[in-house]
């Protein structure tokens, strides 16, 4: 489907980055061989325009910057943004890391970049605590290209794979920030794909633990698309974390998981419940919500040619709707951290605003100019227009009637709906019909110049956002907005639709599956994301109304949800007939769990297994395995994968289990362990090895099956196929790897020589770390053994 223009255009998408070129930093590059060319011939190369006159005028207009700072501004957003990256606080190695970076990296590149005329080529971000973020002077480009970069690029994608630093832009990293996350909070991520923030947050979470130890919180990290929660799961998977849970919900509808008597009880599932867990609440909001992302031309210079004013018109009710949800599942005296990528009032302070009002006082907008020093800001704008359609508005008593669906009175300072747009007098003259073509032209003439209209002012204190904008620290821009609730949101009456009225459109349309696409690898569990529409919920929304929770506490009604109360998420009853198998389809929709396509979460009590498990690896007893190992399959001799949870999201399984299954999980936990494959493996004691994620957990609690190598063993081990135990240099090693019995084991390179010699041979010789062995044995082999032989020919 489909003919070669289309396939031309989106080829040019997916390759811009790979024709960036140096000479011309400030533009993106199209593809040598451009289809659209008209002779058959390769095109020259042309870039995309770095300028939009509707941009200039829009926000010259609205006043983001000074008149005489908007030249240095356009010039610094013309250019390509300097990379960034944030050292991973719970990291063992973070004092490593952060060490060789001030000694080493920053003298040596600082010697290299000389002729070249650049200052500080790498320095820690000031405003950033401990100096874990870093911000340097080169483009992602430059570090793929330049080969004076070459040692800090290998550095850092080593680093980033292994999970030791994450790359990230600066002014992403400042969200988490201001949400002020201690370990034992409940947190949720609304829009967390890529997933960069989430990583954060987790960081902070276990930043305190000691090895082999769980925080008390955890992290739900939400997305709409199906696609980028799998990014979000290949992100989050590299901090080995078993306090996560990700979902796949639109943020607006994003469940409450109310418990109600009417549910079954955990315990009817073979569960036992230890939970008091009445409903799923959170002590930080992060609400990253979908945006025009013009903050982002830096690193996304098509931008400009695609930005037009209708991009943060049209996403504004969308962007109210999924902040009033995260602020229903917020705790009383937590906070919410409201944040766009884009410089658009509309979609930012304006947003706000309606927040606010909506609230009634239960939530106030909190000052913390002084929470993150260094960090160079600016007050969020109490004045601002909305344009559309060519048209300056300065108030929702300017809009035109047929214009109403898509201009909100919210989307203005003073929220306030007035007079009919029919009542507005044109200078030149009345008109009867302003409908009419004379009459719209003559109200286009009242309303085109902005200078001719009286700008409302917004009486909320929104001086206490924040705006980032680029040439303040070289960065991108970025707007944040610090929330907390002070008390429960007022109940709003459920509003009674006319069905004859006029919707606007919906703009939070999940996007169309890919036809030929009909499973995606999530987190090692297969997943049909084939026809994945949903039934209706058949009990309703269980959030219209305040109702008790089973301790008798008073549960907060959800006013979002008293407004809408048929959410567009839906549920499939595990034995509804699918409209597949009625019509004789040729191919079956995997119906697993609640949620169609998704495979569904089951607490694993299989007491022959854990104890087959426990006792092969002989793990301590103060490590629990009962109660919080599940899986992605109800018959448990086909279980392939065993997922590890810490208490907390145990807990939020429970509960989701009592109210119906309402959260749809892709992934859940850190993955243990695995089932053995290998014909060798099948007559194991133990028919379960385990996984390289859920080691680095384990391993403190392991007292079989476990054996410390010396230097040279170790190598030989990664360098050769088989080995016989008396060829190990290490007579001793041999002879009690001899006495291993058939299936997993675990070899670690001997603690004295790992931390006294062979690690700081690696830092200062090699400039490499062995930081996992698990992770090096599988992505690193190759590496690790040149590096092993390099240290024993300087012994």
């Amino acid at each position: 489907m489909g003919g070669g223009g289309r396939e031309g255009r989106s080829y040019r998408s997916r390759t811009q980055r790979k024709h960036f070129k140096q000479s011309r930093e400030n533009v993106w590059k199209r593809s040598k061989s451009d289809p659209d060319s008209t002779d058959g011939h390769a095109s020259p190369w042309q870039p995309f325009a770095t300028q939009n006159p509707s941009f200039d005028e829009y926000y010259k207009e609205q006043g983001i910057v000074a008149a005489e700072e908007w030249d240095r501004f356009i010039e610094v957003l013309r250019k390509p943004l300097p990379a960034a990256f944030r050292i991973n606080s719970s990291s063992q190695f973070c004092s490593d890391i952060r060490s060789q970076l001030e000694n080493d990296f920053m003298k040596s590149l600082q010697t290299e970049v000389i002729e070249e005329g650049e200052v500080e080529p790498i320095r820690p971000l000031p405003w950033y605590p401990n100096n874990l973020a870093w911000h340097s002077n080169f483009s992602r480009m430059q570090l793929r290209k330049n080969q004076t970069l070459e040692r800090f690029h290998k550095f850092l994608k080593l680093e980033n794979e292994i999970g030791n630093i994450t790359r990230q832009e600066a002014v992403s990293m400042v969200p988490p920030l201001f949400l002020d996350v201690q370990p034992d909070h409940f947190v949720l991520d609304m829009c967390a794909a890529p997933g960069s923030k989430t990583f954060q947050l987790l960081e902070i979470i276990h930043q305190s633990t000691n090895p082999g130890a769980l925080p008390n919180g955890m992290v739900i990290a939400n997305d709409l698309d199906v696609q980028r929660c799998n990014l979000l799961i290949h992100q989050t998977k590299r901090m080995c974390t078993a306090n996560l849970i990700v979902t796949n919900h639109e943020a607006q509808h994003f469940p409450g998981c109310r418990a109600n008597k009417n549910f079954s009880s955990a315990s009817d599932k073979g569960i036992e419940s230890e939970s008091n867990m009445g409903q799923l609440l959170f002590d930080r909001v992060l609400c990253d919500v979908p945006c025009s992302g013009d903050g982002t031309l830096r690193k996304a210079p098509d931008i400009w040619r695609k930005w037009n004013v209708g991009l943060g018109n049209g996403l504004h009710s969308l962007q109210v709707q999924i902040a009033m949800r995260g602020i229903s599942l917020l705790k009383v005296g937590g906070r919410i951290v409201y944040s766009t990528c884009s410089m658009n009032p509309v979609e930012n302070e304006a947003v706000v605003a309606e927040i606010l009002r909506k609230c009634e006082g239960s939530v106030e907008l909190v000052d913390v100019s002084n929470e993150v020093p260094q960090l160079i800001h600016r007050p969020g704008l109490r004045k601002w227009k909305v344009r559309d359609k060519g048209i300056w508005l300065a108030s929702h008593k300017h809009v035109r009637k047929f214009r109403r669906i898509g201009i909100v009175p919210s989307m203005f300072p003073s929220g306030s709906s007035h007079m009919d747009a029919t009542d507005i007098e044109p200078k030149h003259g009345n008109v009867t019909d302003v409908n009419s073509d004379e009459g719209l032209q003559q109200v286009e003439d009242v309303l085109t110049s902005a200078d001719d209209l009286e700008e409302e002012v917004s009486d909320l204190p929104l001086e206490r956002c924040m705006r980032l904008v680029p040439h303040d620290q070289n960065s991108g821009a970025f707007f944040i907005a610090v929330l907390q609730k002070v008390s429960p949101l007022p109940v709003v009456q459920e509003k009674h639709i006319n069905p004859e009225e006029k919707m606007p459109p919906r703009n939070d349309d999940p996007p169309k599956k890919l036809q030929n696409q009909d499973t995606e690898e999530v987190n090692g569990m297969e997943v049909d994301l084939a026809d994945g529409t949903d039934e209706k919920d058949p009990e309703g929304s269980l959030e219209a109304n305040s109702i008790d929770n089973e301790d008798g506490a008073a549960v907060e009604p959800d006013p979002l949800t008293c407004e809408k109360v048929n959410s567009e998420e839906t549920e499939v009853p595990v034995n509804t007939e699918t409209k597949s198998e009625r019509t004789g389809g040729k191919r079956k929709l995997q119906i697993q769990g609640k949620w169609k396509g998704i495979d569904p979460v089951i607490f694993f009590n299989d007491e022959t297994i854990i104890n087959s498990i426990k006792t092969f690896y002989g793990i301590d007893d103060s490590f629990q395995l009962s109660g919080h190992l599940v899986s992605r399959n109800s018959d448990t001799n086909r279980v392939k994968r065993i997922y590890y949870v810490s208490k907390s999201v145990k807990d939020a399984l429970d509960l989701n289990f009592r109210v119906g299954q309402q959260l749809k999980i892709t992934s859940v936990g850190l993955k243990m362990f695995e089932r053995q494959t290998s014909r060798e493996g099948n007559s194991a004691p133990c028919s379960f090895r385990i996984s390289s994620e859920g080691l680095p957990v384990i391993l403190p609690y392991i007292t079989k099956q476990i054996l410390y190598a010396s230097l040279v063993d170790f190598k030989h081990l990664l360098q050769y196929k088989t080995i016989k135990f008396a060829d190990f240099v290490d007579a001793e090693f041999g002879e009690k790897a001899s006495k291993l019995m058939m299936g997993c084991c675990v070899i670690v390179l001997s603690k004295g020589l790992y931390s006294a010699y062979c690690y700081k041979m690696l830092i200062g010789s090699l400039n490499l770390y062995v930081y996992s062995i698990i992770d090096l044995l599988i992505r690193q082999v190759g590496k690790l053994c040149q590096i092993l032989s390099k240290l024993m020919r300087q012994q």
